[in-house]
């Protein structure tokens, strides 16, 4: 058994990733101050602390094994209109964990990246050494983060594994997507299911796609929590290794609405609006080094099930409210 910090770990990604490591056997305190997360989102059986990244020396010494960092500000729209809140957060809040990881002698970290730090992709599937040249704030942060992973694992022998990603979604267990506001397609769509919404809004229908609409990665939250307890056994010292991490196949977003109908039985009104700035037509990432270096290939690709785990986390959650 190893001891673990969750950075995030009350977030959907997090919580999901705490509750995977809890089932292995694992010592897991999270450390969260909800100011996005929720501490219901914190499984059962995690030690919960209430509190900033920036204080994390308060807690951590060399009883921990590794961090698992997900605390960062991920709206792409909130990093455009407020990038100073990005750079703080994002930036100084990792800058001020890393010196506390290495005042108290943690040497391996696992990193919630993501694949907008390469904005938009001369080419698809996008693998490790496309050009990174975010095109907001948020993405500018995360790979700021990264070369500040890269410059720690170099001077101070730091074992890192970045892990980057487009969407995540479906649910695992009692842990499932919850934002607010909410900005991801198959939660909004479900809220059209529900009854929340009239209709979902279609950013253009005229991209050099089959059915016009963009292409967009999912991952399954399970496969990728999955991908980080393998991304803690590969992390070395000294060494930062970056993966992408994908499903092998994207789906548009036509696609996503069509399988929403089939999975909930309820008509999905759409309406077409004009394209929005800086979408590109599709957004696919290549997992081949995941493969080769973590030994990951995700289990859960088909859409259906993806919307279906959403579909029961939604109706349960609006039980309960």
């Amino acid at each position: 058994m190893s001891k673990y910090l969750v950075t995030g770990g009350a977030g959907y990604v997090g919580g999901v990733v705490a509750q995977h490591l809890l089932e292995a056997g694992h010592d897991v305190t999270v450390l969260d101050n909800l100011s996005t997360g929720f501490r219901e989102g914190v499984p059962a059986g995690a030690t919960f602390i209430e509190g900033d990244i920036r204080d994390a020396g308060k807690w951590l010494d060399s009883s921990f094994e590794a961090v698992l960092h997900f605390a960062a500000s991920s709206q792409v729209g909130e990093s455009v209109v407020r990038p100073e809140k990005y750079w703080d957060n994002n930036v100084g809040g990792t800058m001020a964990l890393l010196g506390a990881m290495r005042e108290a002698g943690v040497r391996k970290l696992v990193f919630s990246s993501t694949a907008a730090t390469y904005g938009e992709p001369e080419s698809v599937p996008i693998p490790e050494t496309a050009v990174t040249k975010p095109t907001n704030p948020y993405g500018a942060t995360k790979l700021a983060v990264d070369h500040m992973i890269t410059s720690e694992a170099g001077a101070h022998g730091l074992g890192a594994v970045s892990l980057r990603y487009f969407n995540v979604a479906g649910a695992y267990g009692a842990q499932g997507e919850r934002h607010d506001p909410e900005s991801h397609l198959i939660p909004l769509v479900l809220q059209v299911a529900q009854g929340r919404r009239d209709a979902i809004s279609v950013y253009g229908d005229d991209y050099p796609t089959p059915d016009g609409t963009c292409v967009r990665d999912y991952i399954h939250v399970a496969d990728l929590a999955d991908a980080h307890l393998l991304a803690l056994k590969a992390a070395t010292p000294g060494e930062h290794l970056i993966c992408n991490l994908g499903n092998g196949e994207g789906f548009s977003v036509r696609q996503v609405i069509d399988t929403v109908r089939k999975v909930t039985g309820h008509p999905i009104p759409e309406v077409v609006v004009p394209r929005r700035g800086g979408d590109p037509a599709v957004l696919v990432a290549s997992a081949a080094t995941a493969r080769e270096r973590l030994g990951w290939r995700p289990s859960r690709t088909d859409l259906a099930g993806i919307v279906a785990d959403a579909w029961a986390f939604t109706q349960q959650i609006s039980k309960e409210s």
